[in-house]
């Protein structure tokens, strides 16, 4: 571990006591989620409705873990999945290099699996059209319909290292659905990361038009599933490190 390394933790415990500095964070949180704030980025020339900041944790995870399979649940304009797709790319290119071998995309099994309960017309075009489609499976489905939930677990049985990210409907019945019937999926080391549990820290009035809100989103549906004998725990070293996320007590890793 190299001395810039060594010194993360501290950081992190630095910033982590620091009340002005956790105050400033959830202030700007608040007022970007009102402003729509993640909905200016893209991946690869498609929306991916996400934070910069957990783009690079997830990043980070991804290149820590290094699955052959990532399972998102929730597509919307598909960015997510691309970004996915191209990390999962990049593993295969850093692998290639370091055994000396030309890559051969077609040989790769590394793949990301999307369930989504509507996946509009063009946004599957515009995934079709993309580079990294070779690399994208997508399910048209209910995350949480028995039927679909078969479809997903028969998929994974032929993978190795898995990844999964919820990030479809958020309210505490459905993530606590989708944790049940998904997270069991990664593997050990690995991580389950469920997204948007900043709805929690928001305030009450937040989402008038929404069915989740404070007191009914993944947040309430994590601590739940976490109370469980789950073989997770929650990795507070990440959402301590970005300060900006939206998946405070998110990032769930698989410990046995």
């Amino acid at each position: 571990m190299t001395q810039f390394q060594s010194d993360i933790p501290l950081r992190i415990s630095q910033m982590h006591a620091n009340t002005d500095l956790q105050d400033s964070a959830l202030s700007f949180l608040r007022a970007s989620a009102g402003a729509e704030y993640s909905y200016n980025f893209h991946w690869m020339g498609r929306p991916i409705i996400q934070y910069p900041q957990d783009i690079v944790a997830m990043q980070e995870l991804i290149w820590e873990v290094k699955p052959d399979l990532i399972i998102e649940t929730g597509i919307a304009h598909g960015g997510s999945l691309i970004f996915s797709a191209s990390m999962l790319a990049m593993l295969d290119v850093n692998e290639a290099i370091e055994a000396g071998k030309t890559l051969d995309p077609s040989q790769s099994r590394r793949k990301v699996l999307g369930i989504d309960i509507d996946i509009r017309a063009h946004n599957r075009a515009a995934i079709d059209a993309h580079p990294m489609r070779s690399r994208i499976e997508m399910i048209e489905g209910s995350s949480i319909g028995d039927e679909i939930i078969q479809q997903v677990q028969t998929f994974a049985a032929g993978y190795k290292k898995i990844l999964v990210c919820l990030d479809s409907n958020h309210t505490h019945d459905h993530v606590l659905e989708e944790l049940k019937a998904y997270a069991h999926l990664t593997s050990v080391g690995s991580y389950c990361v469920v997204f948007d549990t900043l709805i929690e820290d928001m305030e009450d009035d937040a989402y008038p038009n929404r069915p989740w809100g404070k007191g009914d989103n993944p947040h309430t549906a994590v601590q739940a599933f976490i109370q469980e004998d789950t073989g997770f725990e929650i990795d507070n070293s990440v959402h301590q490190r970005l300060l900006i996320t939206v998946a405070k007590d998110g990032f769930l890793r698989r410990v046995r």
